[in-house]
């Protein structure tokens, strides 16, 4: 399916929740926020329903479940099972912060979840306590490990550049990406909502000292999936490396991707107010048609861009953990 300005719009991303068992600073603001209340969020069955509609008579192939922490929320493989058994969805991905994956790997696995990204912005204890309010790097150290394990094709491992970020943390990424069959993207930090963290080391700086560290960064066509990354690799390494620079070269002209908040409001775009109402609809009894002329109205709206670089915001009247970005 098109869009006004002929991006092919095949991507799905769909928040569960917008809870969160982390407080990440460029996530949740420091006062945090008021969830949502579980009436108010779409059941699985409601989810699998807009899903099947957007596939079939829309174009969708592609899924990414995400949060707030979507492992926060009970029974997740039972969604996964249930949109794996949609035949025009062809991939189906999670974000999470990797703190609960490991215990529920295996499930998700047999329930059909093809790869998972697992956020890491430190291997400092006390700087990544900090930046997620609390949390603990070993569970996210093992849920890699297990994610490998089990053939999760690919794993990525997203760090967000902010000031969290040291030297040190990018040569043991590096050695991460030496080892393992994982990808490393390093994401520049976005200033949405009321954040409590400033942007750290710059994809430039980066770049620079990973090759400091040993080998040429060579460009790599090979790496799948639907984001907007620029893959590299090292000579001799088990994994990749990816950039995904929003803020310093735009890749709005390539988005591929629709929104699904867990309340369920269609989002055209990430980095807008914009939004369109689902749920009262799946809830009146809406036929398919009604369904896909939502979806379709969706993709029209999209935006040729975003204004982050402009002095125009565009308000962001969600937080990131309630957009599932």
């Amino acid at each position: 399916m098109l869009d006004e300005y002929g991006r092919s719009i095949d991507y799905l991303r769909i928040s569960v929740t917008d809870r969160c068992n982390y407080r990440c600073a460029y996530c949740m603001p420091p006062e945090g926020i008021v969830p949502l209340q579980h009436r108010e969020l779409l059941t699985y069955e409601e989810i699998t329903r807009l899903a099947d509609v957007a596939s079939r008579v829309c174009g969708i192939t592609r899924v990414r479940i995400t949060g707030g922490e979507p492992l926060v929320r009970m029974g997740i493989a039972e969604l996964v099972a249930q949109l794996r058994a949609l035949p025009s969805i062809t991939d189906i991905a999670m974000t999470t912060n990797g703190s609960l994956f490991a215990a529920h790997a295996a499930a998700l696995k047999a329930a059909g979840l093809d790869r998972v990204n697992i956020s890491l912005d430190t291997f400092d204890e006390a700087r990544y306590r900090q930046l997620t309010g609390g949390g603990a790097l070993a569970p996210v150290l093992a849920a890699i490990e297990t994610a490998v394990a089990l053939q999760f094709q690919p794993v990525k491992i997203n760090v967000v550049l902010t000031a969290a970020l040291s030297r040190s943390d990018v040569e043991q990424l590096r050695a991460l990406v030496m080892r393992l069959p994982v990808i490393v993207r390093f994401i520049e930090y976005m200033p949405i909502g009321r954040q409590g963290i400033a942007p750290g080391l710059s994809v430039a700086k980066v770049k620079d000292l990973l090759e400091e560290a040993g080998g040429v960064l060579l460009p790599d066509e090979q790496v799948t999936g639907a984001g907007p990354a620029k893959n590299y690799r090292l000579a001799g390494a088990a994994g990749a490396i990816g950039f995904i620079t929003p803020m310093s070269d735009r890749f709005c002209q390539s988005c591929n991707r629709l929104r699904l908040t867990a309340d369920g409001r269609l989002k055209p775009c990430l980095l807008s107010d914009a939004e369109i109402n689902v749920r009262d609809c799946l809830r009146s009894g809406a036929d398919d048609d009604t369904l896909a002329a939502i979806v379709r109205e969706a993709v029209r709206a999209k935006p040729m861009g975003h204004h982050l670089t402009t002095s125009y915001h565009g308000g962001f009247e969600r937080q990131m953990c309630q957009i599932g970005g």
